[in-house]
C-alpha cells in the first residue's frame, strides 16, 4: 500500500524535496512523484558527465476550461485559469561547438510515441535556427516525466524552457518580446510558461492576466492514466458556447463552491470516449476532494484535497501529489 506521508518524509529527509520552478513565485511545496512503470533511467540522471546545461520543465493544470467561439483563423476562444505545478521533466543539452545546425534528442523515462520532428523541442530549435543561422550543434536528453497528452503541458514546456536555456547558453539576446514571438509559433499555451504563475488565459490561451490565488493550504493529487489525448483531435469534437458567467470571478470564490461552477467543456466529449477518466474523477471526489477536473483536453484528472488523501487508490496510474506548504507529515501519518 502506497503511504503518502512515507513517500513525503523520505523524499524531506533525502534533501530533494522543495524544488524551485524558474520564473514561479508561487509557494513551492512538498511534493511526490509514483509511477507504477519502474523507471530505471531516472537512477542515472546524476551520473552523465559534468559540464552539461540542466533545465527543469514544469508543468501545469487548467482550472475550469471554456471554449467560448471558433476563430476564423481555425483556433478556438478560450477562458481558463493556468495553475502551475512542481511536477517536472529534465532538459540536458550537450552543445558540439564543432558543428552547426543540428540536433538529436534522446528521450528517457516515459517515452514518447512520435518521429524525433515532431517533438516541439526539435520545432524550437529549427525556429532559432531560422533567426540565428550559425547555431551550435546539439545533442539533447530529454527526461520525461511528465505523460504526453495528458493535458499538463509537457511538450510546451519542454519547448519554451528549451528556447529560455537556449538564449542564455549561447548568448543569444533575445528580450522577452522575441523569445515570447518564438514560443508562441510553437503552441498558444507556450507562453504561459514564461508567465509561470496562476493566471487567467484568454484568446487562443496566450494573452495572458495574474490572478489572485493561492492554492498552497491544499494537497493537490493528479492521477495520470495510460492514455494519450490529441488535442487537436479532442477540438474537432467541442462545440463553443457562450457563457453570462465570468472564469475570473468563479475563480476568486471558494474552492468549494467550484465543482458546480468551473466546468471543463472538454470533459463531456472526453468522458464518453474514455469512461474511465470520469470514473477516476468520481474516485477523486468519493475519497474527500472539494474539487475536481480534468486538465486541458486530459487526459490527466487531478483532485484538490483540503486532508491528504489516500493514493492507494491510484496505485496503478502515475500520480503526482503537491502537499500544503506547512503540512506537518509526522502528525499526519495514518
Amino acid at each position: 500500500m502506497l503511504d503518502i506521508n512515507r513517500l513525503c518524509r523520505h523524499r524531506r529527509n533525502s534533501g530533494s524535496t522543495a524544488l524551485k520552478v524558474k520564473n514561479c513565485d508561487c509557494p513551492i511545496r512538498f511534493h511526490c512523484f509514483w509511477s507504477p512503470v519502474k523507471n530505471d533511467n531516472c537512477v542515472k540522471l546524476s551520473q552523465e558527465k559534468l559540464g552539461s546545461s540542466i533545465i527543469h520543465s514544469n508543468s501545469k493544470i487548467n482550472l475550469g476550461l471554456w471554449v467560448t467561439n471558433k476563430r476564423s483563423d481555425g483556433y478556438h476562444d478560450l477562458e481558463t485559469v493556468m495553475h502551475p505545478l512542481t511536477f517536472m521533466d529534465t532538459i540536458e543539452l550537450h552543445p558540439d561547438y564543432s558543428d552547426q545546425n543540428r540536433i538529436s534528442i534522446q528521450t528517457k523515462g516515459h517515452i514518447l510515441d512520435i518521429p524525433p520532428q515532431e517533438n516541439l523541442i526539435f520545432k524550437a530549435y529549427q525556429l532559432l535556427v531560422k533567426r540565428f543561422t550559425k547555431l551550435p550543434s546539439l545533442k539533447v536528453t530529454l527526461w520525461k516525466k511528465i505523460p504526453a497528452g495528458s493535458g499538463l503541458g509537457g511538450g510546451s514546456a519542454n519547448a519554451t524552457f528549451f528556447i529560455v536555456g537556449c538564449n542564455e547558453l549561447f548568448k543569444l539576446g533575445m528580450n522577452n518580446f522575441e523569445t515570447k514571438s518564438v514560443c508562441k509559433a510553437i503552441g498558444s499555451d507556450c507562453s504561459y510558461f514564461l508567465f509561470n504563475k496562476p493566471a487567467l488565459a484568454l484568446g487562443r490561451g496566450d494573452l495572458l492576466k495574474p490572478v489572485p490565488l493561492d492554492l498552497s493550504k491544499y494537497c493537490l493529487l493528479v492521477v495520470c492514466p495510460n492514455i494519450r489525448i490529441s488535442t487537436n483531435e479532442a477540438f474537432k469534437l467541442i462545440r463553443p458556447k457562450t457563457r453570462k458567467e465570468r472564469l475570473e470571478e468563479i475563480i476568486c470564490l471558494p474552492v468549494s463552491t467550484w465543482r458546480d461552477q468551473l466546468q471543463n467543456d472538454f470533459e463531456n466529449v472526453i468522458f464518453q470516449r474514455y469512461p474511465s477518466l470520469e470514473r477516476i474523477k468520481n474516485s477523486l471526489y468519493e475519497n474527500g476532494a472539494t474539487y475536481a477536473s480534468m486538465s486541458g483536453t486530459g487526459s490527466s484528472v487531478y483532485g484538490i484535497f483540503e486532508t491528504i488523501p489516500d493514493i492507494s487508490v491510484f496505485k496503478n496510474y502515475t500520480i503526482h501529489v503537491e502537499l500544503p506548504r506547512d503540512a506537518n507529515f509526522q502528525k499526519n501519518s495514518n
